[in-house]
């Protein structure tokens, strides 16, 4: 099992130094990802700083030389697919291969997509989703791409470089279980990012709901799979620290359920979600040992 920290782009993660900082104590630790979120506005109503998810990425790669990065997750639907596909390759460069890619449709919704004039419709929503991620898939194969779909065109353009993973950065898919669809999409792909309805963000799920989500999503996964390629399943909430023993409790049988990832996450409402010193802290404690 793999351990990340979660942290906003927003507050004091806002300033790429600080997710920088953050970024290298992470990876001192023995922490293996760390994973921002990727949010315009978040709340409207609010007016704490934002920064662009892709450059503080970017220096959190310049810091780091091992640790995993990606933004958890990439709302494909607000993005121009061309772009997006720039963007992750250069990361993708410039970490020499660490990047994996997580998409969903994102939210708030009304804060992300309508405070801007985007179309807010969850079906239009999703079918600009898959229609993008595969838009995204053959990008970075690196050859001349043509496309004439209901929402996006590519007339015979070839975007290189290619990224640094072959064939591409993995990609994870989030969704809220119990919602099917979600799912079955992240069946097509190499990994799952659910949030639950039972659970809220920093939340650790329950074990029975996480191995009925793993079965569904084992029960859609292509017959034929590439060899060596594992599918990951990331659940997270707030671990004890120093606590080898609960810590083996709380996250042990979500690991036996079929989990891969802790990522490691605090609660909306605490007080610490987006201040540098609550998570360089936790940071320095390194990710749970569970002493199996």
């Amino acid at each position: 099992m793999r351990f990340s920290m979660n942290v906003p782009n927003f507050g004091d993660f806002a300033d790429a130094r600080n997710v920088a900082a953050l970024a290298k104590a992470a990876e001192t630790a023995g922490w293996d990802g760390l994973f921002l979120w990727d949010h315009v506005v978040h709340d409207k109503r609010s007016s704490r700083p934002v920064g662009d998810p892709w450059m503080l990425l970017t220096a959190a790669a310049l810091a780091t030389t091992s640790i995993k990065l990606g933004a958890l997750v990439t709302p494909v639907p607000r993005r121009r697919p061309h772009q997006l596909a720039r963007q992750v390759t250069t990361l993708d460069r410039i970490s020499d291969g660490r990047v994996v890619f997580a998409a969903g449709l994102g939210g708030p919704v009304e804060d992300e997509y309508g405070s801007f004039g985007e179309p807010t419709d969850a079906v239009l929503l999703a079918e600009r989703l898959d229609e993008g991620l595969g838009l995204l898939e053959r990008y970075w194969t690196g050859e001349r791409v043509t496309h004439r779909g209901r929402h996006f065109q590519a007339r015979d353009v070839a975007l290189l470089p290619r990224p640094v993973q072959r064939p591409r950065p993995p990609v994870w898919i989030a969704g809220y279980w119990p919602n099917r669809r979600p799912m079955r999409r992240a069946a097509r792909w190499d990994g799952v990012v659910p949030l639950f309805a039972s659970a809220g963000h920093g939340r650790t799920p329950p074990v029975e709901e996480l191995r009925e989500l793993v079965a569904y999503v084992g029960r859609h996964r292509p017959v034929r799979r590439p060899r060596g390629a594992p599918f990951e399943v990331v659940v997270g909430g707030v671990s004890p620290a120093n606590d080898a023993a609960a810590a083996r409790d709380l996250i042990g049988p979500l690991r036996d359920a079929g989990a891969t990832w802790w990522d490691e996450r605090l609660p909306l409402d605490h007080p610490g979600l987006s201040r540098l010193d609550t998570l360089l802290h936790r940071a320095g404690q390194g990710p749970p040992r569970l002493c199996f």
